[in-house]
């Protein structure tokens, strides 16, 4: 548990610095593209530059929830503050859908009424923002990759890149053909490349939030090894959870024969949970079957899922 509690500093210390890189580079250009779209008209470089802004507040909250994180538990918050970090995650989500049906709305109101668009101005800041853009990927898709908090982190960074790529598109197509269209086209397009991967972090997000399965768990499956321990006769109030992305947890209750001794049945199924299914926090409630006729100890009704030993 300490390593574990050592790699797991190490990787936030680690994602925090990339973060910062990722933040500072992302102000810069967040200000050079607004202030380009501005002059070029163009809603390419609009939408990239709103996104980006979106990006400052996003990676400036999925910093301060890496640090909050890591603040020790207490007496109210017993498990710490680890779920910050998915809490970051779904806010980052909801906001990515917010500013791509505000730029969904944008890229409909100018291909109704398509304005002017100063191309080779809008080509210049697409291309600073695109090395911008590449560069902040790149230094984030270095993270923790099954860390929610950096994935979307990384799926804002992901959507501006998309955006300038957009951007340098439009901007050669307007250059070569004329076709003022391709602007706000593009961008609806890409709008919907960022719905699809903001609509998934949001739905895993909640998933943790709402104390689901890990989606790397099967329910089944954990029941049914529990069963196979011997001495094991049912199982009953199973729950299994996650703190955060990377932190299972479980508690359930486990009917034993009388022959046995609980505290070998114990070892053998905090063993069993660890090495097939990586959950460290295992809290498991032992009843001996003479004093749970029928494999059930608990008040009516609190009986949620059981599974017996032979079903």
């Amino acid at each position: 548990m300490l390593e574990n509690g050592h790699a797991h500093h190490h990787a936030c210390h680690t994602d925090q610095k990339r973060l910062l890189w990722a933040l500072g580079i992302t102000v810069a250009f967040a200000a050079t593209e607004l202030v380009g779209g501005l002059l070029a008209n163009s809603l390419a470089l609009l939408s990239d530059a709103g996104h980006m802004a979106g990006d400052v507040a996003a990676l400036g909250l999925s910093l301060f929830a890496l640090w909050f994180a890591g603040r020790p538990p207490t007496e109210a918050k017993t498990f710490g503050y680890r779920r910050a970090e998915v809490v970051a995650a779904f806010v980052n989500a909801a906001a990515l859908l917010v500013i791509t049906g505000f730029i969904f709305y944008e890229a409909y109101r100018r291909f109704l009424a398509p304005p002017s668009v100063q191309s080779e101005l809008m080509m210049g800041v697409a291309v600073a923002g695109l090395l911008a853009n590449v560069a902040s990927a790149w230094i984030l898709c270095g993270g923790s990759r099954e860390n929610l908090n950096m994935r979307g982190a990384f799926l804002h960074v992901l959507g501006d890149l998309l955006g300038s790529v957009g951007a340098v598109a439009a901007a050669v197509i307007i250059m070569l053909t004329g076709w003022i269209l391709a602007d706000p086209i593009i961008s609806a397009f890409i709008g919907l490349l960022i719905v699809t991967s903001a609509a998934r972090l949001l739905a895993r997000s909640l998933h943790v939030l709402m104390e689901g399965v890990p989606a790397h768990l099967s329910y089944r499956d954990i029941a049914t090894a529990i069963l196979a321990v011997p001495g094991v006769i049912d199982v009953h109030d199973l729950h299994v959870w996650s703190i955060t992305t990377g932190f299972s947890a479980l508690s359930c209750h486990v009917v034993i024969a009388d022959e046995f001794r609980s505290s070998d049945i114990l070892n053998r199924l905090q063993g069993m949970l660890r090495e097939r299914f990586g959950i460290d926090h295992a809290t498991l409630q032992l009843e001996r079957s003479s004093v749970c006729p029928g494999g059930v100890c608990c008040a009516p009704g609190a009986k949620v899922a059981g599974t017996k030993r032979g079903k």
